[in-house]
């Protein structure tokens, strides 16, 4: 039989109350603290709480407090990885960043989902990953829903709010996003 934490990370409903996910978010949220009420700027101290935070990240990972995530351990992040203020990352399953992706102020990433059921919503949820590929922009306020694959190259415009795959070599914008042309790399 699958523990909560296992049917989690395999997509399937789980209780979020199990003790152990509860346990595993106050972990996270007494780092998030110390990283944005204690530090609050970018120190080698906050690079500390960051590599316990996120250990899943490249050496140059960069996040401008305030800065929030379920988790922390699902972010998987390439080299040059940065993160501008009030960036959201419900890392309920992976959210995997290639190399040189940019998130603008206020980007939101989210794994977490919920189902249509009313009876079932009650008590349990799922989740499905989220990748965005090398050398991407996300623009302020964007958002990134659950189950998104971002390719290599994209921009996403400010505001967006992205249903589904863009493919590489894309610029995205509206919400729904929608792909408005191809971009020359």
């Amino acid at each position: 039989m699958k523990t909560e934490k296992e049917k989690m990370l395999a997509g399937e409903y789980y209780l979020a109350n199990d003790e152990l996910l509860v346990e595993e978010r106050t972990r996270c949220k007494q780092l998030l603290k110390k990283l944005n009420v204690e530090e609050f700027v970018v120190t080698d101290k906050a690079k500390a709480i960051l590599a316990q935070l996120i250990p899943n990240a490249g050496s140059s990972l960069y996040i401008e407090p305030p800065f929030h995530c379920d988790y922390g351990y699902n972010l998987i992040c390439g080299e040059n990885v940065y993160f501008n203020v009030n960036c959201v990352v419900l890392d309920v399953m992976p959210v995997t960043l290639g190399n040189n992706v940019f998130c603008a102020p206020g980007v939101q990433i989210y794994t977490a989902t919920h189902p249509l059921e009313a009876v079932l919503r009650r008590t349990k949820e799922n989740a499905k990953p989220v990748t965005i590929g090398d050398d991407c922009w996300i623009g302020g306020g964007a958002i990134i829903c659950p189950g998104v694959n971002i390719g290599n190259r994209c921009v996403i415009g400010a505001g967006a709010v992205v249903t589904k795959d863009i493919p590489d070599d894309s610029l995205a914008v509206g919400n729904p996003a929608k792909v408005i042309r191809k971009i020359n790399s």
